[in-house]
């Protein structure tokens, strides 16, 4: 390695060299990859995004960061937040990492598929079925809606609801399966998981009766990563912001994490700071020192 002088050099090994000297600084140019979830985090469930959210998101974007809304909300109904938010153009990170577009205005539908991770869910809703036969089964069709055993309430679910057989609903691979059983505490999800063994694919636990299984290996984080490597962001430049069970793996992956106030011990346990609830815009802190060039050293 060449020093900074002309007339000297010195040899250093790798092993030697300070490790903040191999990355490149955090400046006003530098492009930043923030992750951000939508339900407790930027809106509470069903409600629209605030103004106050939406003017601070437009800023942040215009400060050079990749706005990538990461959720666990089918593609469907990701759309008409993005749209709120003024994204028509960029990435989403959907079904809990399973599906990842590019927002495309000039695409049918606003929207190009550039990543898909499939599963065959067979064996995962029999084994469910035999211990909870009460429990609503839906499995995403990408794209349209879902294959359900039985109606969802009204806005759980966005696209259309086909009502099949238990045994069509495993028919074909998915990108997603979602479990509701209400009256069930999420504590009977996390022994129901571990009593029969899902080590073939991830699932996570909602924060009501709900349970969602995505392929084996896949998490907001994983296709966050994909992203992170293809926009040439450097790791230490990656943020995310989060409140459910599901967002743990992206908040360790993050470079810098925030845990929403409304969010789980465990979820808050696994970030870098605690901002406040979603119901005080509690996200409004974190967005706005990506607008601000003096305060990135926080990150």
């Amino acid at each position: 390695m060449k020093s900074d002088h002309p007339d000297e050099s010195v040899s250093v090994s790798a092993g030697e060299r300070d490790p903040s000297s191999m990355r490149p600084p955090l400046t006003v140019d530098t492009w930043r990859l923030l992750g951000l979830d939508i339900d407790g985090t930027i809106t509470q469930w069903g409600d629209k995004v605030s103004p106050a959210i939406v003017r601070a998101v437009e800023q942040v974007r215009m400060c050079r960061n990749h706005v990538i809304l990461a959720t666990g909300r089918s593609v469907l109904a990701t759309l008409p937040v993005t749209e709120e938010l003024g994204i028509r153009r960029g990435w989403a990170v959907c079904s809990n990492g399973a599906v990842t577009v590019r927002l495309n205005p000039q695409t049918y539908g606003g929207y190009d598929i550039v990543e898909k991770v499939t599963f065959n869910p067979k064996a995962a809703l029999e084994l469910i079925q035999q211990e909870m036969p009460e429990a609503k089964y839906a499995v995403e069709d990408l794209g349209v809606g879902y294959r359900v055993s039985q109606e969802f309430p009204p806005g759980e679910l966005a696209g259309r609801q086909l009502v099949v057989s238990f045994e069509e609903l495993y028919e074909t691979e998915a990108t997603r399966v979602v479990i509701r059983a209400p009256g069930r505490e999420v504590d009977h999800f996390d022994s129901l998981v571990t009593k029969i063994g899902l080590d073939e694919v991830t699932y996570t636990v909602g924060q009501s009766a709900w349970l969602d299984l995505t392929p084996p290996g896949v998490s907001k984080a994983s296709a966050l990563e994909l992203l992170r490597r293809q926009l040439g962001v450097y790791p230490d430049h990656t943020v995310a912001v989060g409140d459910g069970y599901n967002d743990i793996s992206m908040l360790e992956w993050a470079g810098s994490s925030t845990a929403m106030g409304n969010a789980p011990d465990e979820v808050k346990a696994v970030a870098d700071s605690v901002t406040g609830p979603v119901e005080e815009e509690g996200v409004l802190a974190v967005l706005d020192l990506l607008i601000d060039p003096e305060r990135l050293a926080v990150l």
